[in-house]
């Protein structure tokens, strides 16, 4: 199989591992991934944030990466797309407010394409009305939110047929590895690269 065609939907301060995590592991498997933000252009940059589990009532933050986008929202079409990755962070908080990304997004519900949102990202599904019905998960502050609109809530990884969605970044390796079984992604296994 050939590699896929993704489309990555972020902003300033998305989560530093749940933007670049998928970003690169898609790649790394053979995917060309493109990162686009409203009102950014391709090769202009975000601001990501760490968020980190410490025991606390819910996470903190602490700046990340300057991460490059690679194309620009205004000027692709979602239908040249055969996947959709959504990571969290604040960006989400914001980004469902744009009307470009909610038709994004309603594009690859509306096709069946594979999409997967992480933590806070089920913000965007949320305004976009596309979880009535569905089985999903996102950060557990968002139980209700998934439940007010009409999303089935479970947790850890959950699949529900072309929808992958986890609750934060330590979900990465069932998060990523159910995103490539739904992308149809076949990784061969060789042996070992060793350093002489």
């Amino acid at each position: 199989m050939t590699g896929r065609q993704i489309l990555l939907v972020t902003g300033d301060f998305g989560e530093d591992y749940e933007v670049m995590v998928p970003f690169q592991a898609l790649q790394a498997v053979g995917h060309e991934v493109d990162a686009v933000c409203p009102d950014r252009e391709a090769g202009e940059t975000v601001k990501t944030a760490v968020h980190d589990f410490r025991g606390d009532q819910t996470y903190v933050e602490s700046r990340g990466h300057d991460f490059e986008l690679t194309a620009s929202l205004d000027e692709i079409d979602p239908s040249e797309y055969d996947a959709l990755v959504l990571p969290g962070g604040r960006a989400p908080e914001y980004l469902r407010n744009y009307d470009a990304v909610l038709d994004t997004v309603r594009h690859f519900f509306d096709e069946d394409k594979p999409v997967a949102a992480i933590c806070h990202a089920s913000q965007i599904l949320v305004a976009a009305a596309v979880v009535e019905g569905r089985s999903c998960t996102a950060y557990p502050a968002l139980e209700a939110d998934v439940r007010e609109a009409g999303g089935e809530w479970d947790e850890g990884v959950v699949r529900d047929g072309n929808l992958v969605t986890a609750q934060a970044w330590p979900d990465h390796p069932g998060w990523i590895a159910e995103f490539l079984d739904v992308l149809g992604t076949d990784i061969q296994h060789g042996e070992p690269i060793t350093a002489d």
